[in-house]
Order: structure tokens, then sequence, then C-alpha cells
């Protein structure tokens, strides 16, 4: 029996220090709202670039990343136009999401960032619990790749995105709360 060659994977609470750009082809941006009080409609935006600068420590470390807003998709294109509109993002007005962290902090064995997200040209504070996947080697020899997921949820009317509309029975069409989903795979730069 022959035995292929391994590679070890690193599990340590930080990757190796340095800048690791987000692979957009193996990352997903989502969300989630409520829809009426039976359901949850999930979307996600396909256009976006991020970067993440591991320091020493996690607060040493920090992220930035740039969404277009255009890129919205629920996979129903009557309810993605409605989502592009001045009712909520009016991506021709506002035609990018952005969040920079402000602080990144270890909590448990996991981490919290911080960060300026900015929808619509309000810019404010969330705060994402954030779980370190692990890393490893890439498709590219010598590369590094690593994981993180990250959640979020936050008020959209904070945001300018107002939009109400209501049942017979006072029941919302659309909740309040929004929840962000993040899975990134992100390369180390070279």
């Amino acid at each position: 029996m022959t035995s292929s060659p391994t590679t070890e994977v690193a599990t340590s609470n930080l990757p190796v220090a340095g800048t690791y750009n987000v692979d957009a082809v193996h990352s997903t941006v989502g969300f989630v709202a409520r829809h009426l009080v039976a359901s949850k409609v999930r979307g996600r935006f396909t256009d976006f670039v991020g970067a993440i600068t591991i320091g020493d420590t996690p607060e040493t470390s920090s992220v930035q990343a740039t969404v277009q807003a255009a890129s919205i998709t629920t996979d129903n294109e009557m309810r993605d136009a409605h989502l592009k509109s001045p009712d909520f993002l009016e991506f021709e007005t506002f035609p990018t999401l952005t969040l920079t962290s402000t602080k990144v902090s270890a909590k448990g064995d996991d981490f919290e960032v911080v960060a300026d997200l900015t929808i619509k040209g309000i810019t404010k504070s969330v705060t994402f619990d954030l779980e370190y996947l692990g890393t490893g080697p890439s498709m590219t020899p010598g590369v590094l790749v690593t994981g993180f997921e990250a959640r979020a949820e936050f008020d959209r009317r904070d945001f300018g995105i107002n939009f109400s509309s209501s049942l017979e029975n006072g029941s919302l069409v659309l909740g309040n709360k929004i929840a962000i989903e993040l899975a990134v795979e992100a390369h180390q730069a070279v």
C-alpha cells in the first residue's frame, strides 16, 4: 500500500502574519432578512473585494472590504430590482458598501471584529463574531490560504433603509433586523 504525502494544516489562533486577499470565487458575502413571520429570505452579493491583514496579535490585525451594491441577488429578478431601488440600497447613488475594522480581539477560541459598515453613505459600528477556520497550502505552490466565517446583525433603519409595508393584521412584510453572514477564503499576498 502506498501512502500519499500529506501537508499539515496550521490551526493555531492566527494565520501567519501578512496580508491575505479575499478570493471572491470561493467566498460568500451573504445576508438574511425575515419575510413576513413565516420565513427568511437569503441573498448575497457577487462582486466584492477585500483584504485581511494579520498582525502578530489579533489587536494588530485588520479587515477592509468593498461590495458592489448592484451585485445583490436573491435569485428573484423582481425582488432584486426592488432591493437595488431607492427603497433599499439605491445603488445608482450609493454604488458600494464598505467595511473597515476598527478593533479585532480574541473572544474565547474565536474572535470579535468591530467594524465601520457603510451602507447608503451612512456609517455605523457593527460587531461580528468571527471563527478562524485554519490555514494551509493553496493551489499555488508556496502560497498560504486561510479561512474565516463571520456573522453580525444590524437594524436596517440605522442605514436609512426605511421601507415599510405591513399586512392587514399589522405584521411587517420585512423584518428590521438583517444578519450578515460571511464565509471567506483568502490567499496570502505575494
